[in-house]
């Protein structure tokens, strides 16, 4: 499999599906590798990564949202944005916005977009620089432990039926192969950095992903 693959070739078709018996999309059935990638999904290299201070150390999960422009999301034109600033090639003069990222290095492991498709971009034993200054259990600087999750959507805006499925699924993997990321280990940045991150936001349905979660089992 060419893991250098496009954005355009990050969704799945092939993946087994279980209903979730609510009219919602399916759960998807990820797995990991032993080079801590998602099978069977694209892969974009970002260069926004680094060694984990504990590689062992992988108890965390953060769900974030991102578009950009923001609040603009749906489109290829929005996906490609989206990835080009975790890949660290965002061309800023293109929008007014993008000039205030001039110069932002982060990123995350993974990014959902609308449609349901996944694409990873930092190898979940790395380090991604997606958490900022942070703090959980009395402990700071998440990104040492945790696994970013980027959903594309903003405060304003609903999630897809997709999203929600693949996010399911997405989190129920990392379980799997990270067992200290328990259902009480899920989080959203603005859980970590509250008052700075409003992200997942407001739209965000929480029990949602536990029903599905639980319907992955």
């Amino acid at each position: 499999m060419d893991r250098s693959r496009s954005l355009e070739a990050s969704r799945n078709p092939a993946l087994a599906r279980r209903s979730d018996n609510g009219g919602s999309p399916g759960v998807p059935v990820f797995a990991i590798d032993h080079e801590h990638r998602l099978l069977d999904t694209g892969f974009l290299a970002s260069p926004h990564c680094d060694a984990r201070p504990d590689p062992g150390d992988i108890s965390l999960l953060v769900v974030h949202a991102i578009s950009l422009p923001p609040g603009e999301v749906g489109t290829a034109h929005n996906r490609r944005n989206i990835c080009d600033l975790f890949l660290g090639r965002l061309d800023c003069g293109a929008d007014p916005y993008f000039e205030s990222l001039r110069g932002l290095r982060v990123s995350a492991h993974a990014c959902i977009f609308r449609d349901g498709s996944v694409v990873q971009l930092v190898p979940f034993d790395r380090r991604a620089w997606h958490a900022g200054e942070s703090r959980f259990a009395g402990r700071e600087r998440c990104n040492d432990f945790s696994i970013g999750i980027e959903l594309e959507g903003c405060d304003t805006l609903q999630f897809e039926d997709s999203q929600y499925a693949a996010l399911a699924g997405l989190a129920a993997a990392i379980g799997r192969r990270y067992p200290a990321i328990g259902r009480e280990r899920i989080v959203g940045h603005s859980d970590i950095a509250p008052g700075r991150k409003t992200d997942p936001g407001p739209h965000f349905d929480w029990q949602r992903l536990m029903r599905l979660m639980d319907a992955d089992r």
